[in-house]
């Protein structure tokens, strides 16, 4: 008998409209893609996350929606340029830095105080449970919690300091304009250096990168940490660079220091960069080439210990970021890659046909998503009692809208769910076919399949049920079930069923008499 549950119909360009909000509005839903599919497991969950947030009638950007993925990428990108070209601009510049420069500043830091405000206004990936944290308190609450305080000190306005101390002074004569914009300049150049806190912003952002693109995928998380790693040491070096000729201008370069040494007064900016970090590189690798003079000074000899400490760090994270990489591609995923490889090799030799290689690929990522696991064995680790709870929480309402069950005795149920077994099939398998023996029902947990036979056609999705009158008759099935995308579904067998019902003599009766009342010969 199929559910009496929801009948969805299939996702038309006709009734997908009535999902849609007008314009722009429609970037910050949820997009579908492999990874709102791997969090909330089907298309029809996707679209009842949209709707769900249509039904809040608040503006949030949600955490998977395509305007969230652009602006992720462009914020990485600003951020990135900001931590390169802010220690450039303080050290090297000495207040040459140009309009388009300047120009630049008052943008980013335009950007960074609208990120703080957007930050209220954007969903959070709950990691306790599949979805998002929508409600406007919620977001407010955590935000202020957390990170509110650090962004709002890295995105202090300095640009807009220095310009509006540009426009005050304009009109003055040469000389005074010049001696007070130098006296203004050495100030922000110091305020300046609290912007480099946006490094903690770069950290975060490439955490969300890695969380709301196709990351499921072992290959894509390596590949991001790999990336953020080396730009995180090329950041270091840079730094150490612009930092070695920052503070001998601050002490206007005294006769002994580094830069009267190289003859590197009078140079031009890219001579004084390459230098720099050509002196820190000698220092963080411990090798003295082009360094090998000893610091004339105090301040010289801290800047030296700092680099030579600054690469030893550097060298540890890369030693264990290396080493939690390869641990990290944990044994799961190896089992998985293993299993895979087998897999392949047996498929090589039986020299099956591309796309059923394709169609196997395809099931396995379904079925594991690049896990390997079995559910029976980690369900045998813990206590009976939080077995019963694991699958309590997963199954309990799928099982309690068979009409049949709805009304049972809850340690009946306890014992119905211990005997689920979990399924996947792919887009277009057939999960039963018309007038083959009934051996088991199904529960679908995410997926759309259309059940129909010369008489009628249905389209089930989450939360229904089919072929539940085998349990009862253990005839033959009257219709065929089709998956129409990935289904993710519960069975319970026949046998499983009898050998329940035969501890539970007083339901046995009860299912008898609705076997007789009600007409159940439609699956």
């Amino acid at each position: 008998m199929l559910s009496q549950g929801l009948e969805m119909q299939r996702l038309t360009p006709e009734n997908h409209s009535r999902f849609r909000w007008s314009g722009w509005k429609n970037l910050l839903l949820p997009q579908l893609n492999r990874r709102s599919l791997y969090v909330y497991g089907s298309e029809v969950a996707v679209e009842e996350e949209c709707v769900r947030q249509k039904e809040g009638g608040v503006l949030v950007i949600h955490p998977f929606s395509r305007l969230r993925s652009y602006y992720i990428m462009c914020m990485v990108a600003i951020t990135f340029l900001n931590l390169i070209g802010i220690p450039m601009e303080i050290a090297f510049l000495d207040g040459n830095s140009g309009v388009g420069w300047e120009g630049f500043n008052v943008f980013s830091d335009t950007l960074f105080l609208i990120d703080v405000g957007l930050n209220f206004r954007m969903g959070i990936i709950n990691e306790d449970s599949e979805g998002a944290i929508m409600d406007l308190k919620s977001i407010r609450h955590q935000y202020l919690k957390s990170w509110f305080i650090p962004d709002m000190v890295a995105a202090f306005p300095v640009g807009y300091i220095l310009l509006i101390a540009d426009l005050q002074y304009h009109s003055d004569s040469p000389s005074s304009r010049a001696t007070k914009m130098m006296r203004i300049l050495m100030f922000v150049r110091i305020l300046s250096l609290v912007r480099l806190l946006r490094v903690s912003r770069l950290v975060r952002f490439f955490n969300e990168v890695e969380r709301v693109s196709n990351a499921n995928l072992e290959v894509v998380r390596v590949f991001l940490r790999i990336l953020s790693l080396f730009m995180m040491i090329f950041l270091l070096c840079h730094w150490n660079g612009c930092i070695q000729y920052f503070v001998p201008m601050l002490e206007e370069f005294p006769s002994d220091c580094w830069v009267r040494r190289e003859n590197l007064m009078n140079a031009t900016v890219g001579e004084k960069y390459s230098f720099g970090v050509f002196r820190a590189l000698s220092h963080m690798t411990a090798i003295s080439y082009g360094s090998s003079e000893t610091p004339t000074n105090e301040v010289e000899l801290w800047i030296v210990m700092t680099s030579i400490v600054s690469g030893a760090l550097m060298y540890t994270v890369m030693v264990a970021n290396t080493a939690a990489m390869m641990t990290d591609v944990d044994i799961t995923a190896r089992a998985y890659k293993n299993k895979m490889n087998h897999m392949e090799d047996y498929m090589t030799f039986m020299k099956l046909p591309k796309a059923l290689r394709m169609r196997i690929n395809n099931f396995f990522q379904a079925r594991y998503a690049g896990k390997w696991y079995d559910e029976k064995d980690v369900l045998k680790w813990v206590s009976s009692s939080l077995r019963e709870d694991i699958l309590m929480t997963m199954c309990s309402a799928h099982v309690r809208k068979v009409p049949f069950f709805r009304n049972c005795d809850i340690n009946f149920i306890n014992a119905i769910l211990l005997e689920l077994q979990y399924e996947v099939y792919q887009e277009g398998d057939v999960i039963i076919r018309q007038n083959t023996p009934g051996d088991r029902m199904f529960f679908i947990e995410h997926g759309q399949v259309l059940v129909e036979n010369e008489y009628f056609q249905r389209e089930l999705c989450d939360g229904d049920c089919f072929g539940e009158s085998c349990l009862l008759t253990g005839g033959r099935r009257l219709a065929t079930a089709q998956a129409l995308t990935i289904c993710q579904l519960f069975s319970l067998s026949v046998d499983s069923f009898h050998c329940v019902l035969k501890d539970y003599p007083d339901i046995r009766k009860e299912l008898e008499t609705f076997q007789q009342d009600k007409d159940i010969l439609l699956c």
